[in-house]
């Protein structure tokens, strides 16, 4: 077996974790295994990185300062409890010096000139990998296993230059991957590898965004050609509904990839779906594993699942945080472009729509957005559309919370949005939208968000989804 493990912020949070995290390796490997390894940064440490650079920003070189000893204390301390041989810990511990002064070198450049690029914060938020991977690749060398660490740009991951939202460019990185990683596995050497961090034809350092280091393991595994990519967090895998609002809730054994994308989208502790595109064209299976639960053979996502699923609903996902926005006017009906016109005005102002409804009248559209954004979405549609006779109307309600029900044995099966609505208004709660793809893999739904939970469950237990 060709294994590609990619371990999480949570994974790498202290030295005994990341400790952990090299018994776990060494495990598979002395099951003969080849095992390559994506790491993330520390346990929040992305975020601490991004809020140094916005103070960096302002100016403030005594916070650069505090932070560079702070970042360098907490990266020590793990490298203490990680890595036991005096020697091997020395090593590990001059890269992190020289990283940590390389960071505050940036820090404190930003604040000389008060200005924060998307290139140069990539650059400052490419530390986190880049002090976390010498961890993991000190503690393997610590339990006598041949390893070698790289940056994505050592590795050979190449991006355009959408600096924060980088797209790997495939055709050169696959390439590249296989010429300077895939030899090492031949050689018994195990590779760790930066998540989240690449770089563009030019060496110019990127980041991938959103589940970042999930794909840059689904890239590796495509470009080593692995048996499986092993996505190492903090659950058992994914489960029908949040454990927190329904303790009985269940480990789903088998997911498609496209009920993965679906709710990770709705925020399950599932994959990007960015993360999974590699994978789906190269049938590459993944599983979602708990790292404190080895034992547990966590959720697999594939391409056709070993037994065939009578479940037509598999799990439904609570998103809070959310608000509805209502556009409404006559001058929409019949006007070619009304919408394109609604949804130009939030695009241009960084607003992502989430889900959307549209009466056949023509006369309303409703959008769920973010609900921090409400307040610049309803001034910028305000300012743009109202009054031209166009839009009459622009209203919020931001005490919502939206309702997703999954599962692929949905699409074609009849009754599914019959019993779902069902079993919410036997409850006495009213619906305020609705929308469902042409795909049918999920129907989305609004709720008042003090009825979000008791819907929740309630569709849980019409699909006796809590079973054994």
């Amino acid at each position: 077996m060709k294994i590609v493990m990619k371990f999480g912020g949570t994974s790498v949070a202290t030295g005994e974790r990341i400790r952990h995290v090299a018994n776990l390796v060494a495990d598979n490997v002395n099951k003969g295994y080849s095992v390559a390894v994506v790491v993330s940064a520390l346990d929040g440490v992305t975020d601490e990185l991004g809020e140094a650079a916005e103070l960096a920003k302002k100016g403030n070189e005594t916070s650069v300062r505090t932070f560079k000893q702070k970042i360098l204390k907490k990266h020590l301390t793990a490298a203490s409890k990680a890595i036991e041989n005096a020697r091997a810990r020395k090593e590990v511990e001059q890269i992190i010096e020289k990283t940590a002064d390389e960071l505050e070198k940036v820090l404190t450049g930003i604040s000389y000139v008060g200005e924060l690029t998307p290139k140069s914060r990539d650059y400052v938020l490419s530390f986190g990998e880049r002090l976390s991977a010498p961890l993991v690749w000190g503690a393997l060398r610590d339990m006598k296993l041949e390893s070698q660490w790289f940056t994505g740009k050592e590795a050979g991951i190449v991006t355009d230059s959408n600096f924060g939202e980088a797209s790997p460019l495939m055709n050169v990185t696959v390439h590249q991957l296989k010429e300077r990683i895939a030899p090492l596995l031949e050689k018994k050497v195990i590779p760790v590898v930066t998540g989240y961090i690449a770089a563009t034809q030019d060496g110019v350092v990127t980041t991938i965004g959103r589940g970042g280091s999930d794909y840059t393991a689904t890239i590796l595994g495509v470009a080593l050609a692995a048996d499986e990519v092993w996505i190492w967090t903090d659950v058992d895998g994914i489960m029908t509904a949040d454990p927190k609002i329904i303790p009985s809730a269940k480990m789903l054994p088998e997911l498609s990839y496209q009920e993965a994308a679906e709710m990770a989208i709705f925020g399950a502790k599932a994959m990007h779906p960015r993360a999974l595109e590699p994978i789906i064209k190269e049938k590459i299976p993944v599983r979602i594993r708990n790292v404190f639960h080895a034992e547990n053979p966590g959720t697999l996502i594939t391409d056709v699942q070993s037994t065939k699923s009578t479940d037509v609903v598999k799990a439904v996902a609570l998103i809070r945080d959310v608000a509805m926005v209502n556009v409404s006017g006559a001058g929409m009906v019949g006007a070619p472009g009304s919408y394109a016109k609604v949804f130009e005005v939030l695009g241009k102002n960084g607003i992502n729509i989430m889900m959307i409804s549209t009466a056949i009248s023509e006369a309303n559209i409703s959008m769920v957005i973010r609900r921090s954004l409400v307040g610049r979405a309803l001034s910028t549609l305000e300012i743009a559309l109202v009054g031209g006779g166009l839009v009459s109307e622009v209203t919020a309600e931001d005490d919502v919370s939206v309702v997703a029900v999954m599962g692929a044995n949905m699409k074609g099966t009849l009754g599914v949005a019959s019993r779902i609505f069902t079993a919410v208004a036997r409850k006495g709660i009213n619906i305020r939208m609705i929308a469902q793809g042409s795909s049918e893999l999920n129907i989305s739904f609004v709720v008042k968000e003090k009825d979000g939970e008791n819907v929740v469950k309630a569709i849980h237990d019409e699909f006796k989804l809590g079973r054994t």
